[in-house]
């Protein structure tokens, strides 16, 4: 069977907001986070992975900051166009991911079951093969600093 690991990481800068989106849900703070489109750090290091195991390249290929139709997009449509390229492109499919939010704040706990159910229903499978955790890093490093925010994620994907 043709197994594919893939691991992607973003990081965006805080600034100014009054929210956060992370996993697409929307998540009120002080700051929101600099990006071209809607700055989902944990959908974006996710569509890295996605893309990094099927070896389609990375998001800055298929997204550029430099491209206007992406200002302010939704990343969840983004994820959802990867899944497809991954299908179309490669007969491939996601059988699990694994993912990690890196940030001092906002405290992201209440969230994480809304952040597994949007990215499992734009995945195509189930609940149970997606997870979501948080970290701080105690205060250490510019997250520690609440200058930004990071993301991991690992995945595994299957022929389609």
């Amino acid at each position: 069977m043709d197994l594919r690991i893939g691991h992607g990481f973003d990081v965006h800068r805080f600034g100014p907001g009054d929210h956060v989106v992370l996993g697409g849900v929307r998540i009120a703070h002080t700051r929101g986070l600099i990006a071209h489109s809607d700055g989902d750090v944990l959908v974006h290091a996710l569509c890295d992975a996605l893309l990094g195991a099927a070896a389609l390249g990375d998001i800055g290929g298929h997204f550029p900051d430099t491209d206007a139709r992406y200002a302010d997009a939704d990343s969840r449509i983004l994820l959802r166009h990867v899944v497809e390229l991954l299908r179309t492109q490669r007969s491939l499919a996601p059988v699990n991911v694994d993912c990690t939010v890196i940030a001092q704040r906002p405290r992201l706990q209440a969230h994480l079951q809304a952040m597994r159910a949007n990215l499992a229903a734009d995945l195509g499978i189930d609940m149970g093969r997606v997870n979501v955790k948080a970290t701080t890093t105690e205060g250490l490093g510019y997250a520690g600093r609440e200058e930004g925010i990071a993301a991991h994620a690992v995945c595994l994907l299957r022929p389609a």
